[in-house]
C-alpha cells in the first residue's frame, strides 16, 4: 500500500465550491471560504510529514467487533481532541457527536452485513471521528487515520455530520486507500471519489428505516448540507449529474454524466471531484436497472472491483468498467453481466464483449 493514498486528505467538499463562495459571496462568507481552504491546506501538509512515519502493524481481530470513539476539538485543531463517546457508551446530547457515532456504526454495519469486511481496513480498526473541528469549519475529512467534522458556518451550510452519506463517503476512503491504492489524480482520482459516493449512498440507503431500494433511494450525495439559503437539493446528484445546485454563490453544480462532457482541469488534482459523475451515473443506472437493494448485486460487483488486485492504482474509468462487467458475470450471470455493460455504454463507456473472464 501507497502511503500517499493511505494518508492523503480527502474532503467532502470540493476545492471549486469554496472558490467560488471567495468570489462570489459575502465579506463574511468568502472569509469563511478562505479559511476552510487554509486549513485543509494545513491538514494535507500535517498528513505529509506524520505519514513518513513508520506505521506499526497490527493484529486483526480474531472476530469483527464495531469500534467508535467520538472525540470533540472544541473549535480548534489539534486532534483527536477531548473524549466524548466510546463504544457503547449511550447518546451525549451533543447532536453532532451522536450523529457522528451513529452514522459510523451504520457505515460499518453496511461492510460487516453485505461485504464481510471488518470495519475499514478489514482488520477491526476503530471508527475514530472528530467533531467541532475549528471555528465555522466547511468540510469533512478522512485524513488516513480519522474521520474529522466542521460544524459548517449557519450561513450556506449546517454541521457535516447532518448526511449520513457524508460520513459514509470519507470513510470509504479507508477502505479505498487500504484496498485498491487509487492515485489522487486525474481518473484514478475520481474513480476514487466515486467511489466513496456509491457506497456512502449505499450507507444512506442500508440505513434507512425502513431499508430503501434502488427506485426509492434519492440518490443524493450530501443531502441536508445546505441552509435554506442555497439553490440547490445536495452537494451531487448520481441520478441526474450536473443538476444538485445552480446557486449565486456556489456556482452551478460542474458534473458531467457521460464521457462526451469530461472535463479536464488543471485543478482539483485534474477534477477528481467534478469527473467522477461519470461512473456515479453508471452505478445508478444499473441499481435501478437491476432493481431491488442496491447493494445486493450492484454494490457486490463495484466492491468485488475495486478490492480486486488487478486494478492499477492508475486505473481509468474504462479499466473499472471492464471489471465490474468481469464480476458482474462470474458473482450472478449473463444478465448482470450484461445489465452492467449496458450501464457503462449510457455514460460512454464500452466494454468490449471478448473481456477477460474470472474464475468464481
Amino acid at each position: 500500500m501507497t502511503t500517499q493514498n493511505r494518508h492523503s486528505l480527502h474532503c467532502i467538499l470540493p476545492p471549486h465550491i469554496l472558490e467560488k463562495i471567495a468570489g462570489n459571496g459575502t465579506q463574511a462568507q468568502r472569509d469563511k471560504a478562505l479559511q476552510t481552504l487554509a486549513v485543509d491546506v494545513s491538514a494535507r501538509q500535517h498528513r505529509l510529514i506524520t505519514s513518513m512515519r513508520p506505521v506499526e502493524p497490527k493484529a486483526p481481530q480474531a472476530t469483527a467487533t464495531k469500534r467508535r470513539h467520538i472525540y470533540d476539538a472544541g473549535h480548534d485543531t489539534n486532534l483527536p481532541g477531548t473524549s466524548k463517546r466510546a463504544e457503547g457508551d449511550g447518546p451525549t446530547g451533543d447532536v453532532a457527536v451522536d450523529e457522528a457515532y451513529d452514522g459510523m456504526g451504520s457505515t460499518w454495519d453496511l461492510y460487516a452485513d453485505v461485504f464481510d469486511r471488518n470495519s475499514w481496513d478489514d482488520e477491526g480498526g476503530e471508527l475514530i471521528g472528530t467533531v467541532h473541528f475549528d471555528n465555522d469549519y466547511d468540510n469533512a475529512f478522512w485524513n488516513g487515520e480519522q474521520m474529522v467534522y466542521g460544524d459548517g458556518d449557519g450561513e450556506l451550510f449546517n454541521r457535516f455530520t447532518i448526511a449520513i452519506d457524508v460520513i459514509g463517503h470519507e470513510l470509504t476512503h479507508g477502505v479505498t486507500g487500504d484496498e485498491s491504492e487509487l492515485r489522487y489524480e486525474g481518473q484514478s482520482g475520481a474513480l476514487n471519489e466515486s467511489l466513496s459516493d456509491v457506497f456512502g449512498s449505499l450507507v444512506k440507503q442500508y440505513a434507512a428505516a425502513p431499508q430503501e431500494t434502488a427506485d426509492v433511494a434519492d440518490w443524493l450525495i450530501g443531502e441536508g448540507l445546505f441552509t435554506a439559503a442555497v439553490t440547490g437539493v445536495a452537494l451531487r446528484s448520481m441520478a441526474a449529474p450536473g443538476t444538485a445546485y445552480d446557486d449565486d454563490v456556489l456556482g452551478k453544480d460542474p458534473q458531467p454524466a457521460h464521457m462526451d462532457d469530461f472535463v479536464f482541469s488543471a485543478g482539483d488534482n485534474g477534477g477528481v471531484h467534478i469527473n467522477p459523475g461519470i461512473p456515479n451515473h453508471a452505478f445508478y443506472l444499473l441499481a435501478t436497472t437491476l432493481g431491488g437493494y442496491a447493494w445486493e448485486r450492484a454494490g457486490k460487483t463495484w466492491y468485488a472491483a475495486c478490492t480486486d488486485d488487478a486494478l492499477s492504482p492508475d486505473a481509468t474509468f474504462q479499466e473499472f468498467a471492464d471489471l465490474t462487467v468481469q464480476h458482474a458475470d462470474s458473482l450472478f450471470g449473463e444478465t448482470e453481466r450484461e445489465a452492467t455493460r449496458a450501464a457503462w455504454d449510457q455514460v460512454g463507456i464500452t466494454v468490449q464483449a471478448d473481456s477477460r473472464q474470472l474464475t468464481p
